[in-house]
């Protein structure tokens, strides 16, 4: 569905060649319970004119039996909160997806929870987000989940954050209460390393500087939300300077054939480019480039391409095509976890780890420090329960194959599998090599003496496969 203009009455190819070239941002909604996520999404897509008659009509219906709002008010937040349990208790439980569009640019919302129980599917959200939008109630101020979801938001590497203080029209719209919260805010996102952050003052429920200016608090001379969402600038979100190729999957309709497929995170591609193929480090040549089954000249970022190579290089799913600065090879990896389970996080047991589009063993080898997202302060700990974050040395089979997670978000991500249950349990962050990475053998594994002098001559003779052989 697309917004409403004026080009689909007048000139209907015009306006589907606008909708078509937008760009695409996307951003989560996140913040302590009954901030109000769910209504401002609703007014977003209300007041966007992105709501079909028959929506319109249904939550007009649902509002009055179910409806938070107050009597007579259309309950905004029924457009979001679909799951029966949601509606009845009056919170977000699960991440929900919604679309909309502007003149400028189209957008993806994921509506995350904000009970601290649902802290997982907050991160789950968060990890494929390009901007934030925290909610505050003017009433209450900042609360622990809104500094704990400014951690995740500031883990996870989103660099683009807005403030909107919500719930004005509860505080008589004064400019007072809302600076308070802005000096709060500000002195905790100081202690992140946040320093670029925008504050809306704002009424969901009524509309003030969602889409519309507000009438209501002349004070403040801002951007709205919309506004705000519309000038994001993401070309600086992706580095130029290296390419990254992480192979999903080998094509071969026949003997004459052999190509690779996969998106690219990073950089650019072109016929002739030479590229190096990890693990292992052989070079070779781009042959042929293929865009939607189309031979093209170049491919760039987040578009899905297939490639032939000059040479018979050894190429499979989990391998990865660079051009440019190459990435870190590592089986000893520094990383941070966020663990999403009610089982508890030990370091020793043995899990699945996915790094881009390759699967390997892996275990935590040592657990360093555990984070007090209210103080953020660092504290040995053994263990991790459910929604608690950590730092340690993550220690897998096969090497992984990855930038910092600071400096590309595609390839310095992780998520922990049950091997059992094959559930994600957990999803982390790179950060760089560990220490001694060479001489360290997989916990867990009882090496014999001829497999131990195996792996020493590799190391010497071959440091640059970055791993053991066995």
């Amino acid at each position: 569905m697309a917004h409403q203009s004026d080009l689909i009455g007048t000139d209907i190819e015009a306006y589907l060649h606008q909708h078509e070239h937008k760009g695409l941002l996307r951003f989560i909604t996140c913040g302590s319970v009954d901030d109000g996520k769910s209504t401002l999404i609703g007014r977003l897509l209300h007041d966007s004119k992105m709501i079909f008659e028959d929506q319109l009509a249904a939550i007009t219906n649902d509002s009055r039996t179910m409806g938070k709002a107050g009597e007579g008010e259309l309950d905004l937040a029924l457009l979001v909160d679909g799951l029966a349990s949601e509606r009845e208790q009056g919170i977000t439980i699960d991440v929900a997806y919604r679309f909309f569009s502007t003149d400028r640019r189209k957008f993806i919302i994921a509506d995350t929870p904000g009970h601290e129980q649902y802290t997982r599917n907050m991160a789950t959200g968060a990890s494929t987000a390009e901007a934030a939008v925290i909610l505050i109630d003017a009433r209450h101020g900042v609360q622990t989940q809104t500094r704990r979801h400014s951690f995740i938001c500031s883990l996870l590497g989103i660099r683009h954050l807005v403030v909107a203080i919500n719930k004005m029209d509860l505080v008589d719209f004064r400019q007072d209460r809302f600076k308070d919260i802005q000096d709060d805010y500000r002195a905790f996102a100081r202690q992140l390393g946040i320093e670029q952050i925008e504050f809306i003052p704002m009424s969901a429920l009524k509309g003030d500087n969602v889409v519309t200016p507000s009438e209501h608090m002349g004070w403040y001379t801002g951007p709205t939300l919309t506004e705000w969402l519309e000038s994001v600038d993401l070309e600086s979100d992706f580095p130029t300077d290296f390419t990254r190729l992480p192979v999903q999957s080998v094509v071969r309709p026949d003997l004459s054939f052999r190509g690779f497929t996969g998106t690219l995170e990073a950089g650019a591609l072109a016929i002739g480019d030479e590229i190096t193929v990890f693990p292992g480090g052989r070079k070779t040549r781009v042959a042929q480039l293929y865009l939607a089954g189309d031979p093209v000249e170049e491919a760039h970022t987040n578009q899905a391409v297939l490639l032939t190579t000059t040479d018979e290089v050894d190429i499979s799913r989990g391998s990865m095509i660079v051009k440019g600065t190459v990435p870190t090879q590592a089986r000893r990896s520094e990383a941070d976890l966020v663990w999403m389970t009610d089982t508890p996080l030990v370091p020793g047991k043995e899990y699945l780890i996915k790094c881009g589009t390759l699967v390997t063993p892996g275990r935590l080898e040592r657990l360093s420090s555990r984070t007090d997202v209210n103080t953020l302060e660092r504290a040995p700990a053994e263990r991790l329960e459910l929604n608690e974050i950590g730092t340690g040395v993550l220690n897998t089979n096969d090497p992984l194959i990855f930038d910092a997670y600071g400096k590309l978000r595609a390839t310095g991500s992780f998520i922990v599998i049950d091997r059992m249950t094959n559930i994600t349990v957990g999803a982390g962050l790179l950060r760089a090599e560990a220490e001694d990475n060479g001489d360290a053998e997989p916990i867990g594994r009882d090496y014999t003496e001829a497999e131990r002098a195996l792996n020493a001559y590799i190391r010497e003779h071959f440091p640059e496969w970055g791993c053991k052989a066995i």
